[in-house]
């Protein structure tokens, strides 16, 4: 794209350069970050070891937020140079403190070497991640739009949220390619390092790439007429006018696509393994297929909102979501473990207790009995109704339900006979010994499961698809970067980041294999009124003002 006298004109060799690097860079950039949510169950023991699975795999998850808690951080340092120095050389920073900061995390020691100083350096490394990423995304998307012409740019765009769907599918494919190439007890004991330290090659070629790019001409157009801002932070928060469009990318833009963008790639992994009891492999395989379906998807959105607009597809993304969002889930439980889906429907697990402290976090032993009843079930994955407690001769009893049996206290023995009895699926461990609950290969409907998968990456591309070409047109060219940056990292950081732990949170805590969902629903119905009423139609704004 060349510049003329302040028009942008077509110059297809170099916007396809444009478009292949930020496009590439992305992909890498979101790897960086992707793999470590793909990794999530296996990093909670290794750096958060716990007699409860379920409280290592909650600290896990907390720890991945906290990359994305500090990405509102990274947009203002990143974008306060990006809308002072230029948008080439911010997002050339970013890449090379994500790429570094992910490659140490695969040379990290473990708890079990370091101890207590473990987590504390992941947990620092983290925040390297979240910081570079609070100020890639508004880089690609601003310089690939600002080289877009006038009708264009929804489609330009819209390769940076593609690309964001391939960073998620090279993680889980080099997850499983190595897991395949080494052995899974391999993996677990070492390999899961390599996936890390792969992404030096990664920071290699985009820097290579993305170096043969000049600046933007929007930007050198103002740097040439002397127009940029001086103090982009200060200018962004004074600018007239400036904080309502701050509000609505917020809470109207940012956080409802995101919460869907999550929910249909890490909580449905979640949800596969936990809930539904799918191995890893196989759960990684059926959401790394739908993400291959997927991607084209969100360049189809890009293009649609710039013949509908972008408002109409957004509000139809928000509106479906809600009416979708809970059965495609329950598609999925009932096709990935069709035997659990019928036994929990047939011989629900109700449990009786009175005033019950259960701590999801605890480090061994639950306090009472009653915690111990709950979070028995909660690491099976099974779902469980609260029903008001009983009173025997000693005080408050824990009464448990199983069909026609009826167990009082904690019998693991029992619950599990009661629960074989009742139909739940399962086996036993022949190393353990133990009874373990465990979706059946044969039974399963692959089918099924992808097409939820690939409905809700549906539901999620015609939200994500336009939210570049949106957010760049929403704001001022010289206070673009940081107006954008913010509260688009604020709304993925924040609403977004901490979704696998909060949905988690609620499940654990309700007994509701789908009450996570609750989380998305909510955010989503506020996103929908909030672009309804106050979200303009952008796509024909003039961007280089």
């Amino acid at each position: 794209m060349a510049h003329d006298g302040g028009a942008l004109v077509l110059d297809p060799k170099r916007d396809r350069l444009v478009i292949l690097a930020s496009s590439l860079g992305t992909v890498f950039e979101w790897y960086d970050f992707f793999v470590y949510g793909t990794l999530a169950a296996l990093l909670g023991n290794m750096f958060f070891p716990s007699e409860n699975a379920g409280a290592a795999l909650l600290k896990s998850l907390a720890a991945f937020g906290v990359g994305f808690g500090v990405r509102p951080l990274g947009a203002i340092v990143f974008g306060y140079f990006g809308d002072l120095v230029g948008r080439k050389y911010t997002f050339l920073a970013t890449i090379t403190l994500m790429g570094i900061a992910t490659a140490l995390v695969g040379a990290l020691p473990t708890y079990a070497t370091a101890g207590i100083w473990a987590p504390v350096l992941l947990l620092g490394l983290r925040v390297l991640q979240g910081l570079a990423l609070g100020g890639e995304y508004g880089g690609a998307a601003i310089y690939v739009a600002e080289h877009a012409p006038p009708g264009k740019r929804g489609f330009y765009t819209s390769f940076i949220q593609a690309s964001v769907v391939g960073g998620f599918l090279l993680s889980i494919v080099v997850v499983l390619g190595v897991t395949a190439a080494i052995g899974k007890d391999a993996f677990n004991a070492w390999g899961w390092r390599i996936p890390f330290l792969f992404s030096l090659l990664l920071l290699a070629v985009s820097l290579y790439i993305r170096l043969k790019l000049k600046e933007s001409p929007v930007f050198a157009a103002m740097k040439s007429a002397g127009t940029t801002s001086k103090n982009p932070l200060r200018d962004a928060v004074r600018q007239p006018g400036n904080l309502r469009p701050v509000l609505v990318a917020l809470f109207g833009v940012a956080a409802g696509l995101t919460v869907i963008w999550y929910t249909a790639q890490f909580q449905t992994l979640f949800f596969l393994q936990q809930a539904a009891r799918v191995d890893q492999t196989s759960a990684q395989v059926l959401l790394g297929i739908s993400a291959c379906v997927a991607a084209p998807m969100f360049v189809a959105a890009g293009w649609l909102s710039d013949k509908i607009g972008r408002k109409p597809l957004m509000l139809a993304g928000y509106g479906a979501t809600l009416i979708f969002l809970f059965p495609l889930f329950h598609m999925i439980a009932d096709a990935a473990n069709p035997a659990l889906a019928a036994a929990m429907k047939a011989a629900p697990v109700r449990i009786q207790e009175a005033s019950c402290a259960y701590n999801p976090f605890a480090q061994g032993k639950q306090d009472s009995e009653c915690a111990q009843v709950l979070d028995y079930f909660a690491k099976k994955g099974i779902g469980y109704h609260k029903v008001p407690g009983a009173t025997g001769a000693e005080g408050e009893i824990t009464l448990t339900t199983i069909g026609p049996a009826r167990i009082s206290g904690l019998q693991p023995a029992k619950f599990e006979a009661a629960l074989q009895a009742a139909g739940y699926p399962g086996s036993v461990d022949p190393v353990t010994g133990k009874w373990d609950m465990r979706a059946d290969p044969e039974a399963r409907d692959d089918g099924r499961i992808l097409f939820a998968c690939i409905m809700l990456a549906v539901l999620s591309a015609m939200t994500y698809g336009p939210v570049g070409a949106i957010l760049v047109e929403l704001f001022p060219a010289r206070i673009r970067y940081t107006s954008l940056s913010v509260p688009y990292h604020l709304g993925t950081g924040y609403f977004g980041g901490f979704l696998p732990f909060v949905a988690q949170y609620i499940v654990v805590k309700s007994g509701n294999v789908f009450g996570g969902l609750w989380y998305t629903f909510g955010v989503v119905v506020v996103a929908f009124l909030v672009t309804l009423f106050w979200l303009p139609e952008t796509r024909h704004r003039d961007i280089t003002r």
